[in-house]
């Protein structure tokens, strides 16, 4: 299994510290523990995997897939969001520590807006931890012309939010653009509620890059 580039600086020296306490271990024929540092190490290591997805077949424009690998813990519609500068539709996801933590686009896009945040780290499988952790929202502008986001949000081991994006790069459905080290949460937002068509619930366990979480119908007659 490949592992993320988006955490080579906390992977790398988990590998070779496995690899040294191994060595030693064996040196000493410590074999409990051998088995040890071996399941703590790959435990550590498959938090940063990285798995080959291909996009789902027969999509159509208005698919949105999902920005993350977990579970949807709440589908929304919002009277205003920054992001689309009005009405929204919103699927938020947590992701535990045994989700893949890479970070996929829903749709093709140019990076129109990017806004970090500060804030607390509070378990993100409280309804408040989404409105006061740190997060990072990035604002895409679609082939309609209109905004969608997609928010990365800190968790209580999260506390450190990968984004390399810069405005007015590009991105293509599926997509990766970075991570969210450890429990952490991401959210979808989409413009013209009444136009989107959520196609999943609370509780639905997603994957990035190939559930279709919503579609956001074309606004032209």
């Amino acid at each position: 299994m490949p592992l993320t580039r988006y955490g080579l600086s906390v992977w790398l020296p988990i590998l070779l510290g496995t690899l040294v306490l191994c060595g030693l271990c064996v040196w000493l024929r410590w074999w409990i523990p051998l088995a040890m540092v071996v399941a703590v190490g790959l435990s550590l290591l498959s938090f940063f995997r990285d798995p080959i997805r291909r996009l789902p077949r027969n999509l159509s424009p208005g698919d949105m897939l999902s920005p993350a690998d977990g579970v949807v813990t709440a589908v929304l519609e919002l009277p205003h969001h920054e992001s689309t500068q009005g009405p929204a539709s919103l699927v938020r996801i947590f992701l535990s520590v045994l989700n893949v933590h890479v970070n996929r686009s829903p749709c093709d896009g140019e990076v129109s807006a990017l806004k970090y945040v500060p804030g607390k780290f509070l378990n993100a499988q409280r309804e408040d931890s989404a409105a006061v952790n740190e997060s990072n929202l990035i604002t895409l502008k679609i082939s309609s012309g209109e905004t969608i986001g997609v928010r990365q949000v800190s968790g209580m081991l999260a506390r450190a939010i990968v984004c390399p994006l810069r405005v007015g790069g590009r991105l293509s459905r599926g997509q990766k653009f970075g991570m969210i080290k450890f429990g952490s949460t991401t959210e979808l937002i989409l413009p013209r509620p009444k136009d989107v068509t959520v196609h999943v619930k609370k509780g639905d366990r997603v994957r990035g890059g190939l559930t279709v979480l919503a579609t956001l119908r074309d606004a032209r007659p």
